[in-house]
């Protein structure tokens, strides 16, 4: 038995300029952070002959090929399993919250199958083979910056073009990091979303100038972390999701409501996290007022802390033959 732990993520800045349309012809740029809310992939050995898969729904099929469920399915492919198997998935939180669940689904579900073919490997790989199963096979309208969030983990700002990505952790102060993890708050909608309902109907053509515009907030993001300047990190929050809302169908009246909200009860900085529509909103706020802003928001919140692993093996016990 073979069991994963991979870490879901927040996006601060730079959505939309991970799809390979807009970096094949510019350099897209990211910040984000993991978090500690996982999907949990447990892999093991079945002796009936049959694949047995558990998420939502639960499935049995005598072979890879009637698998309903895409990304198990192609993964299975990918790496080339023969033996039947049972996979079991459990997470921490739902999908379609934009935390970059499914993702790190894929990422996780590589990792532990890959160790269970007795093959260690490194983070690149994990993300660029994540990245052909939801791009280049099941041919998802999606970007690339939540499958090296979850392989690498922690606090990056990634950069995409046509012919590679760069992955650099930012090197801010530990005190300004914890101060940071401490002011930053998560609430939920009470809804969820398909990102690829959402990314379906936004154009890339269309909206070069304004993915250009969150791209170099990734960029002036990164720049005021390694400054310490927290205050005006929480004002880029608000910059970027006014720009994000005009790329879009992103935003809704309620969720708009939620966030002006927080603002006037001492945020100083919001945004809805992924793709838009519904899921989690990110708050930035100082301690003293988050109180205020709890009661007032009444959404149900997600406590969390920054996690700086990545996917990660955390058991295994192979079977003597």
């Amino acid at each position: 038995m073979i069991i994963s732990k991979t870490p879901y993520r927040i996006s601060f800045a730079g959505g939309l300029s991970d799809i390979p349309k807009y970096y094949e012809n510019n350099i897209g740029k990211v910040i984000s952070t993991t978090i500690d809310k996982y999907v949990y992939i447990t892999v093991n050995e079945r002796f009936d002959g049959k694949f047995k898969i558990t998420y939502l729904k639960g499935e049995e099929a005598d072979c890879i090929d009637d698998i309903k469920h895409p990304i198990f399915r192609e993964c299975l492919r990918y790496v080339g399993i023969k033996d039947a198997l049972e996979v079991v998935s459990i997470a921490d939180i739902p999908g379609g919250s934009g935390l970059g669940s499914s993702s790190s689904f894929t990422v996780g579900l590589l990792n532990t199958l890959y160790r269970y073919l007795g093959r260690d490997v490194n983070r690149c790989k994990l993300a660029e083979d994540a990245c052909k199963i939801e791009l280049d096979i099941l041919g998802e309208p999606i970007g690339k910056q939540d499958q090296y969030a979850a392989a690498y983990g922690g606090l990056n700002y990634i950069e995409f073009n046509k012919k590679n990505v760069e992955v650099m952790p930012l090197p801010i102060d530990n005190t300004i990091y914890n101060i940071l993890d401490d002011n930053l708050m998560l609430f939920y909608s009470g809804k969820t979303r398909k990102a690829k309902d959402i990314l379906d109907k936004q154009t890339i053509d269309g909206n070069v100038y304004n993915i250009t515009r969150l791209a170099g907030i990734s960029k002036r993001m990164k720049d005021e972390l390694s400054y310490c300047n927290l205050n005006s990190f929480a004002s880029l929050l608000d910059e970027e999701w006014n720009i994000k809302k005009k790329t879009g169908n992103v935003s809704n009246d309620r969720i708009d409501n939620h966030i002006n909200i927080a603002l006037e009860n001492g945020a100083l900085g919001c945004k809805l996290c992924g793709a838009g529509i519904d899921g989690f909103i990110l708050v930035y706020c100082q301690l003293s007022n988050q109180d205020k802003v709890r009661k007032a928001i009444g959404l149900r919140e997600l406590p969390f802390k920054f996690d700086e692993k990545g996917s990660r093996i955390i058991y295994e016990n192979r079977l003597r033959r």
